[in-house]
C-alpha cells in the first residue's frame, strides 16, 4: 500500500500517541458541545475554546502524527530527524490543552498554552521543510505541504499574539486578526494539507490512476491565491474584496470536488467500503457547506454560517480524518507487527483487523449526528442541536474503541 521500508519509516511507538490522543480528544471535544449554546455569537470565548480543542487536539495532532508516517512515503526519503516528533507531541497535546482552560478557565495560562504550541509548529515547520530540501520533487502534494506550514506558521504567530492580548492585556485588535486566523488554518493549511495529501491517498485507496489532475492543480492555485488575497485585504481594510475571495475560495473547493469525482468514475476499486462510506459522507459535507457559505456570503444569514462551519468541521474534517485512519492505522500496525511474518505464518488482511460492528456504529451514529445538529443550528433550535451532538456523541466512542481495538491488534488475534 505504501510505498516505505524500514529505512525511512519512523518508529510506530512514536506515531502511536497521535492517534491514541487525537481520538480521546475528539470524543472529549463531542461531548463538550453539550455543554455550549448554539445560538451563541460565534466569538464567544467558549466556543472559541471548543474550536482549538477540536482543531489542535485532534485535528492538527492527527494530521501531524499522519504526516510523520506520509511526508516519507510522499517524499521517498527519510526524515531529517524523526526524533523531533517526540518533542512535537507533548508540546502540541499540552500546549492546546492549556489554551483550552485559558479560554474556559483561567485566561492567565493562555500566553503559555499559546507558547507551546508555537513551539510545536515551529518544530514541526523546520523538520518538515528541512526533510523537503532532501528532494526535488515538486509535486502537488510537496507544493500543498510547503504552502500549508507557511501559512500554518503565520496562523499561529497571530494567535499567539491574540492569546497574549486575552491573557496578558497586551494591545491586539482581536476582531481584525481573529477571521485572518480562522482563514488561514481552516483553509491555508487543513484544506491545501487535504487536498494535497488526498491526490496520494484516494488514488491509491480507490486504485485510480492515469488521471487528468489539471482540475486539483487549478484548485490548489486558486485556494491558495485566495487565502493570500484574503490575508492581505483584511490586513488593509479592504473586507469587500476579501469576502470575494472567500467566494473564490469556494470555487477552488468546486474544483476540487470536480476532480474526486473524475478519480470516483476512474476507480478500479468499486467495493464501497467503511472508507468509502467516510469519503462520500465528507465531501458531500464539504460540496453542502460551500453552498451554505454563499448564502451567508450574499445574504448574511448567521445560522447559514453555523451550518456551513458545522458541516466543514464535523462533516469534512472529520470524517476525512476518522476515514484515513481505519485505513491508515491498520496499515501501520501491519507493518509493524506482522510484515517480518510474511511467509512463515498466516498474517491477516487490512480489513480483518478492523471490528465490523464498532466501525459501522461509528459511522451511522456519526452521520445521524451531523445530519441532525445541522437541523438544529439552521433552525435555532438548541435541543435539536444537543440531540445531534449526542449521536456525535455514540459515534465518537465506538470510533475510539475501534483506533484502541487497532492498535492493540496482535498476533495472538490472528
Amino acid at each position: 500500500m505504501f510505498n516505505i521500508s524500514k529505512d525511512i519509516a519512523p518508529p510506530f511507538k512514536m506515531i502511536e500517541p497521535f492517534f491514541k490522543f487525537g481520538s480521546i480528544i475528539y470524543l472529549i471535544s463531542i461531548f463538550s458541545l453539550l455543554f455550549l449554546n448554539s445560538n451563541s455569537n460565534l466569538n464567544d470565548l467558549n466556543i472559541v475554546g471548543w474550536a482549538h480543542l477540536f482543531l489542535l487536539g485532534f485535528v492538527m495532532v492527527i494530521i501531524f502524527g499522519a504526516m510523520a508516517q506520509l511526508v516519507p512515503v510522499v517524499l521517498e526519503v527519510g526524515h531529517f530527524s524523526v526524533d523531533l516528533y517526540y518533542i512535537i507531541f507533548p508540546a502540541l497535546s499540552i500546549g492546546a490543552i492549556l489554551m483550552v482552560a485559558g479560554f474556559w478557565f483561567v485566561p492567565v495560562v493562555l500566553p503559555y498554552g499559546g507558547l507551546l504550541v508555537l513551539i510545536a509548529m515551529a518544530t514541526f515547520l523546520f523538520e518538515t521543510l528541512m526533510t523537503l530540501k532532501k528532494t526535488e520533487a515538486n509535486t502537488l502534494t510537496v507544493k500543498s505541504v510547503k504552502y500549508g506550514n507557511i501559512f500554518l506558521t503565520i496562523a499561529i504567530i497571530i494567535g499567539f499574539f491574540m492569546a497574549l492580548a486575552i491573557g496578558e492585556g497586551v494591545n491586539v485588535d482581536i476582531s481584525r486578526f481573529l477571521p485572518i486566523h480562522i482563514v488561514l488554518v481552516l483553509f491555508g493549511y487543513v484544506t491545501v494539507t487535504i487536498i494535497g495529501l488526498s491526490m496520494v491517498l484516494l488514488p491509491m485507496f480507490g486504485l485510480a490512476h492515469g488521471y487528468d489532475d489539471s482540475d486539483v492543480e487549478l484548485a490548489f492555485k486558486i485556494v491558495v491565491g485566495s487565502v493570500i488575497a484574503y490575508v492581505i485585504c483584511k490586513l488593509i481594510g479592504l473586507n469587500f474584496i476579501a469576502n470575494i475571495a472567500l467566494a473564490a475560495i469556494v470555487v477552488g473547493i468546486a474544483f476540487y470536488l470536480k476532480q474526486l469525482l473524475t478519480l470516483y468514475k476512474i476507480r478500479a476499486r468499486k467495493l464501497v467500503d467503511i472508507w468509502y462510506k467516510h469519503i462520500y459522507t465528507a465531501f458531500i459535507s464539504l460540496g453542502v457547506a460551500a453552498v451554505f457559505g454563499i448564502l451567508w456570503l450574499l445574504f448574511g444569514w448567521e445560522n447559514g454560517l453555523k451550518v456551513a462551519i458545522w458541516l466543514f468541521v464535523l462533516g469534512f474534517f472529520t470524517f476525512v480524518i476518522n476515514g484515513h485512519l481505519l485505513k491508515i492505522i491498520p496499515f501501520l500496525v501491519w507493518f509493524e507487527r506482522f510484515s517480518p511474518l510474511v511467509g512463515k505464518k498466516r498474517v491477516p488482511m487490512l480489513h480483518e483487523m478492523l471490528p465490523d460492528k464498532d466501525v459501522e456504529y461509528s459511522f451511522w451514529f456519526s452521520l445521524s449526528g451531523l445530519i441532525v445538529g445541522a437541523f438544529g443550528l439552521m433552525f435555532g433550535s438548541d435541543s435539536l442541536f444537543k440531540g445531534g451532538v449526542t449521536l456525535l456523541g455514540f459515534g465518537a466512542i465506538f470510533m475510539l474503541i475501534t483506533v484502541l481495538y487497532i492498535l492493540k491488534f496482535d498476533v495472538k488475534d490472528v
